[in-house]
């Protein structure tokens, strides 16, 4: 009887649960996505959007969980240490990994408007970027 009981309930949890799944999702996903998606919190999430005149640019320093940056603007120019100097031109993007040393800001030639995405933690500063390391000469 025992047995019966438990296959019952499991069966019962069963067609709830398909009958329940779909209707988790948002109202309206179904005109909007196709197969199953989910909302994932983002906690510590912080998103900045910031302008740096020509020959602007940050320390180096890192992000304990990483950060994205997006190009809305102008020129970006970028570096994780040890890594040749990259330049971003508007709509192109540039993830770096978490706790990557590397510095950022707007090439020699015009101004930077650019949106940042960190992912949590304290950002950790070093020393300011020299104006030859900027100019790809050192290191």
């Amino acid at each position: 009887m025992h047995r019966i009981m438990l296959f019952c309930s499991l069966a019962l949890l069963l067609a709830i649960s398909a009958v329940w799944t779909p209707l988790a999702q948002q109202p309206g996903d179904e005109a909007r996505f196709t197969g199953k998606t989910v909302v994932m919190e983002t906690p510590g999430v912080g998103v900045t959007r910031r302008r740096f005149e020509a020959g602007a640019r940050t320390a180096w320093h890192s992000h304990p969980r990483g950060q994205l940056l997006f190009v809305e603007e102008g020129k970006a120019r970028i570096q994780k240490r040890g890594q040749p100097l990259k330049d971003l031109g508007p709509g192109e993007s540039d993830f770096t990994g978490p706790n990557i040393v590397h510095w950022h800001g707007a090439a020699p030639a015009g101004p930077l408007v650019h949106v940042a995405v960190g992912f949590g933690g304290e950002t950790k500063w070093l020393e300011k970027v020299t104006d030859e390391e900027y100019l790809g000469k050192a290191k």
